[in-house]
């Protein structure tokens, strides 16, 4: 355990680091981790009570506080009326990450270690931090895989939880994965076609660059020659609020230029930078099942026949052979796909949990589906939904109120 203290602005950031087991059990396991967090805090807010921050993902850290561009911009609020833990969710950032180095482990141990960090382990690191910090209860704010994490906590931990927030994060409850890919298959057509209504000419910019990747002449400044199918992962952008503009503003440079191929790099999802997202991705869905490339087997026929239909959060099984990054991480990734994931969530105990707080349900969200979100909404009375489409997924993120209206929401006060 290691604690130290820094001051940036007005802000002070307690950094705490646990070594924690890497199973969680009977420790019959000798194998351990670090955990990280950052404890923000203003000067008048020590004696505030906490609030965990629960990133989305997988595979992505916690942001850092700093009054920049980076900061999240619902830490403000936050700190209104909570100390705030920034985790680190295990494998990620500061928190034993994981990264190319880990390959040398072997195919086989390092799928078998990661199998190991998905969200029923990464409560059971919160519920270590807690108690770490000598915090009772602490209330959680889950976005995106974060709620995820939370609806597992609420199935085994539920008492340590003083209030609940949840944005774009209440995943399908006792579903099939290929039930939760199907259906995003259905959004993304509607915000496909909605784009083009708007650009009528982008759908033949479109059009030029699959064509370009089809013929093998469209390549990245690292070397990665861009498949059809990562072209059309471009419609990730469309599940954010201002990630249309991205679209736009890509599609408006020539494929040949530098500009565009160096944006294109940036704009698609699943790089190189956080292997974990693609690696285990599909896992976030498998509750008590194998994935077997979900999002590849339950594309609809409409989607193979146009490929201007952009895809989003569906991860490739191509992109093992063709993207330069994830290239190396091709057998562990193909073992994780057939892993049988054992449940993640407890129905009976969340609807038993007596959790309160609030969640933002976005009615547009491409990546968690509004449909089976209200169906978790109902299993949590006590957690009331504000429905809106104001924002897409990325609400939290977008400079937006979103956190101050799940407080006003919580505490009983009228949304405005």
């Amino acid at each position: 355990m290691s604690v130290s203290t820094r001051r940036m602005q007005d802000l002070t950031v307690h950094d705490h680091t646990l070594t924690v087991p890497l199973v969680w059990g009977d420790g019959s396991d000798s194998r351990t981790i670090d955990v990280y967090a950052a404890e923000v805090v203003r000067e008048s807010g020590e004696d505030l009570p906490y609030l965990v921050f629960l990133q989305g993902g997988p595979g992505h850290e916690a942001p850092r506080p700093f009054h920049s561009p980076v900061a999240p911009s619902w830490l403000d609020a936050a700190l209104e009326h909570h100390r705030v833990v920034l985790l680190d969710q295990r494998g990620t950032g500061r928190s034993t990450p994981v990264s190319d180095a880990d390959l040398d482990r072997g195919d086989d141990e390092l799928a078998e270690y990661i199998t190991h960090l998905r969200a029923d382990a990464i409560v059971r690191d919160c519920e270590a931090m807690r108690a770490h910090l000598g915090a009772a209860t602490w209330s959680v704010l889950g976005q995106s895989f974060g709620g995820f994490t939370t609806l597992a906590y609420l199935s085994t931990d539920a008492s340590s939880l003083e209030r609940v927030y949840i944005t774009g994060g209440l995943s399908a409850v006792g579903r099939h994965p290929d039930d939760v890919y199907s259906l995003t298959y259905d959004k993304m057509r509607i915000e496909s076609e909605r784009y083009y209504r708007r650009f009528p000419s982008h759908r033949d910019r479109i059009r030029r660059v699959l064509d370009l990747a089809s013929a093998g002449r469209l390549v990245l400044p690292d070397g990665e020659v861009v498949s059809v199918s990562r072209v059309r992962s471009l419609g990730a952008l469309l599940g954010s609020n201002d990630g249309w503009q991205t679209l736009w503003a890509l599609l408006e440079h020539e494929p040949h230029t530098n500009a565009f191929r160096h944006d294109l790099a940036a704009a698609m999802p699943f790089g190189a930078r956080n292997p974990l997202y693609y690696v285990f991705h599909e896992s976030s869905y498998a509750d008590g099942h194998a994935t077997r490339w979900s999002a590849d087997r339950v594309e609809p026929d409409d989607f193979r026949a146009d490929p201007t239909l952009l895809t989003g959060e569906h991860a490739r099984r191509e992109w093992l052979d063709t993207v330069p990054g994830l290239q190396p991480w091709r057998e562990v990734t193909l073992a994780l796909a057939e892993f049988e994931w054992p449940r993640l969530y407890d129905e009976a105990a969340i609807a038993a949990s007596g959790a309160r707080g609030a969640a933002a349900v976005y009615v547009h969200d491409v990546y968690v589906p509004f449909e089976f979100s209200m169906d978790t909404a109902r299993l949590l009375p006590g957690v009331t939904p504000w429905i809106t489409s104001e924002h897409e997924h990325n609400g939290l993120r977008s400079g937006g109120d979103v956190l101050e209206r799940l407080i006003d929401l919580a505490q009983g006060r009228r949304v405005r």
